[in-house]
């Protein structure tokens, strides 16, 4: 009769239930460790889009200016064929008393942009104001002349444009444009 009762006894010893809260700890601290660094990670998407789009809006701003020989302003600008044509040869530089967050004297020529910089984003008509949320964003511009690289004759024909944004807890982009004098007096 003993024997049978120690037989049908059930139920756990203390090492077993040791054991058992051993390896569920174990198996949570791996998830909550899982969890933990996808939700650290999860804001990283969103701060690549913001400095994606930051750098096409500022690549996008410099392609759309013109990019002839002379100053826009130049009288000469639809009729020279070179620098020397120009009484103001637009350069890789800004043009004198150009400013791109000037409301009298703006950037107007793709070279103007050529080594502007800004730390926290700006509107470009307004350099006093940080765009809300991106104020420790920066941003950079470097244009290089590639006209022989691509094959042409004349290396002042093409432009290589180069917009970096920086972000606080992210790499920097880099976003790359080219823009080409189509003919000599294009605007």
């Amino acid at each position: 009769m003993s024997t049978d009762a120690r037989h049908s006894q059930q139920g756990l010893t203390l090492i077993e239930l040791v054991v058992f809260i051993v390896v569920i700890s174990i198996g949570l601290a791996g998830i909550l460790a899982a969890l933990n660094m996808t939700t650290r990670n999860s804001v990283n998407p969103m701060i690549f889009k913001q400095q994606v789009a930051i750098a096409e809006s500022l690549l996008e701003e410099i392609e759309s200016k013109p990019f002839t020989y002379c100053d826009p302003d130049d009288p000469n600008v639809t009729t020279a064929t070179g620098t020397s044509g120009c009484t103001t040869a637009q350069g890789l530089s800004p043009t004198s008393g150009e400013s791109r967050y000037s409301q009298t004297a703006p950037f107007d020529n793709v070279g103007d942009y050529n080594g502007f910089s800004m730390s926290g984003i700006r509107s470009p008509t307004d350099s006093s104001t940080v765009l809300s949320g991106l104020g420790n964003y920066s941003a950079s511009v470097a244009i290089t002349q590639v006209g022989t690289t691509m094959g042409l004759s004349d290396n002042t024909a093409a432009l290589r444009i180069d917009v970096t944004v920086t972000a606080p807890t992210q790499n920097s982009i880099t976003l790359t444009g080219y823009r080409y004098r189509y003919a000599p007096n294009s605007p």
